[in-house]
């Protein structure tokens, strides 16, 4: 089921190369077709939304009430509440631990200097429907937010017939401020330029489908976005010790989410690779997105064969997947030699599914490599600072000849010259 390469210094940088280029490719007819949206929007407001929504989804636009929420709530089944509600707690936990705050202090020529923490005013999230509607999406997205102190959370899902009771109640337990039925391009346009009561948002954060991914594209500038999601992706590193059933299981567990998806295995036993490889074939047969996961794999999945561990890191690192396990007898070991991940798995009981419900540690994480330079989700992305700057006359004059100097150099005379007055107004006294 899943191609084993003995690594050799050409074979698997081949692999890692057409891996990259999967998801590279950006659909310029999509990107052509968003635009047009984005622009009509921009300029016709709440006429143009509404004419996209009952053109594509058939619906006009329409804001759920809390009624509505609560109704999904009570309507939700139980046990999955008590789930949600849980990881809505961990969420939390983990997010107020990492919260950073407002700190003051003496500088060292006397004056105050600090910096101030805000949450961010509006933040909106996109929620996909139909068959990719995830409530877990919901409570990694919102969560964070409403520790951040966002002082309204805008959630926009398309308005189909039937509102999937799951997220909705999501919504509820996240403490998500207002929920609007509204999809596709013309939600994020809507949301990224305001359209009559539907609010613009600061930042807009979620998945969504190929015409929702250029939309945020777009949108950027205008306002903030989490990341351009693109295809899921899991990277097991595991030694000889490795229950191949286990890792056959949590490479099938990101393998069944779309057919773009990959899952990779990096291992220095190729024992080990052919017991996977079993144990996929085997665990595909029961599964009911078989066809998924066996074209996902097909295409874009691997098993690599390194000399040794570190070998493994390394390709890891040039990888830089949205999800890392390391399955080893002493996975702490390698975890100081990985520097690019979106997270982290350590052990065979820390399972990647274990990170998008329950853990804590937000599930919104960098594809594509992007793990290079972003980072996963948290509350840091709906904080933002602004400086603080407090100098009295005793502690601005040692410095006044300084920046005298630094504006002159710069020919910026009237920078000079704000000092400078100061300095002569003094003087006179």
């Amino acid at each position: 089921m899943i191609q084993i390469v003995k690594a050799d210094g050409v074979a698997e940088q081949a692999l890692i190369a057409s891996l990259k280029a999967r998801a590279a490719a950006v659909n310029e007819d999509i990107t052509r077709a968003v635009a047009a949206i984005m622009e009509d929007v921009r300029v016709r407001g709440y006429q143009a939304v509404e004419e996209y929504s009952q053109r594509f989804d058939h619906a006009a636009p329409r804001e759920i009430t809390p009624e509505e929420l609560n109704a999904a709530y009570a309507a939700c089944d139980p046990a999955l509440v008590q789930a949600m509600e849980h990881a809505e707690a961990n969420i939390r936990d983990y997010n107020e631990r990492l919260l950073t705050e407002t700190r003051e202090w003496r500088s060292p020529d006397g004056g105050q200097v600090g910096r101030i923490v805000r949450g961010l005013t509006r933040v909106g999230i996109y929620v996909p429907g139909g068959t990719a509607a995830y409530p877990s999406s919901v409570l990694m997205n919102a969560v964070p937010a409403k520790v951040a102190g966002v002082e309204e959370i805008v959630m926009v899902t398309p308005p189909t017939e039937n509102l999937n009771t799951a997220v909705l109640a999501a919504a509820k337990i996240a403490g998500v401020d207002r929920v609007i039925a509204l999809g596709g391009a013309q939600a994020v346009a809507a949301l990224t330029y305001g359209a009559d009561w539907i609010p613009q948002v600061d930042k807009l954060v979620g998945p969504g489908n190929a015409f929702v991914a250029a939309a945020k594209r777009l949108a950027y500038g205008t306002l903030d976005i989490d990341m351009v999601a693109g295809p899921s992706e899991v990277l097991v590193i595991a030694d000889s010790a490795a229950n191949p059933k286990y890792v056959a299981a949590d490479l099938l567990s990101q393998a069944e989410h779309d057919r773009l998806a990959s899952a990779w295995l990096l291992t220095d036993s190729m024992e080990l690779a052919a017991q996977v490889d079993a144990e996929m074939v085997r665990q595909t047969g029961y599964l009911s997105r078989s066809e998924i996961m066996e074209e996902s794999v097909a295409r874009y999945g691997a098993a690599i064969v390194c000399d040794d561990l570190h070998q493994c890191a390394k390709l890891a690192n040039l990888v830089a997947p949205e999800h890392l396990e390391i399955v080893t007898r002493q996975p702490r070991e390698l975890l100081s030699e990985i520097k690019n991940a979106g997270a982290v798995f350590l052990g065979a009981w820390s399972p990647e599914p274990l990170g998008d419900y329950l853990a804590g540690p937000d599930h919104v994480l960098p594809t594509s490599g992007t793990a290079r330079f972003f980072s996963p989700l948290s509350v840091d992305a709906f904080l933002k600072t602004m400086s603080v700057i407090e100098f009295d006359q005793n502690s601005l004059t040692p410095l006044a000849r300084e920046i005298i100097t630094f504006a002159n150099a710069e020919h910026l005379t009237a920078h000079a010259n704000s000092i400078q007055v100061r300095m002569e107004q003094e003087g006179e006294k």
